[in-house]
């Protein structure tokens, strides 16, 4: 069980990132600029919602803080916000505006890329959940920009 863990924990964002790209290649031009770009902002959106959040809120990784061992090496940094959970949950929420199925199925797979960094003891679920708030935050914040006309112009051209 405990390689199944390890192995969803630190593999299963790749599945993420290959079906994006994949979805992404397979699209029309026009949603491929609008996508590259909600995907380009609202990435930058979400490292830096990371970034301030990780300032304003320390979580001692649960093997420091329990005194248990990981099931994988990790540094002992801040946990907040889960980078791996930011990630997945940020191309799943990004999906979600073009393909429900395919969104759903994304978010799902953040979810088990999260509980599999919790059993691995290298997340709290708080880390987990902030990493979520943050990612939709930063796609919904990427639509608003998106849907603002004089932003919309320029990326058509």
């Amino acid at each position: 069980m405990d390689s199944l863990i390890v192995f969803v924990a630190k593999y299963f964002l790749f599945l993420s990132v290959l079906f994006v790209a994949i979805y992404w290649l397979r699209s029309t031009t026009s949603t491929k600029i609008e996508m590259g770009f909600r995907l380009v902002a609202g990435g930058l959106i979400a490292l830096a919602l990371a970034k301030v959040g990780a300032q304003l809120y320390y979580s001692t990784r649960p093997f420091v803080a329990d005194h248990v061992t990981p099931l994988f090496a990790h540094a002992p940094d801040n946990g907040f916000p889960s980078d791996h959970a930011l990630l997945a949950s940020f191309l799943g929420f990004t999906v979600l505006g073009y393909a429900r199925t395919a969104g759903v199925l994304l978010l799902i797979n953040a979810v088990l890329i999260g509980a599999a960094r919790v059993g691995a003891h290298v997340h709290h679920p708080i880390d987990i959940l902030g990493s979520f708030v943050l990612s939709g935050a930063a796609v919904l914040a990427t639509a608003m920009i998106a849907r603002n006309e004089k932003v919309a112009r320029h990326w058509r051209r």
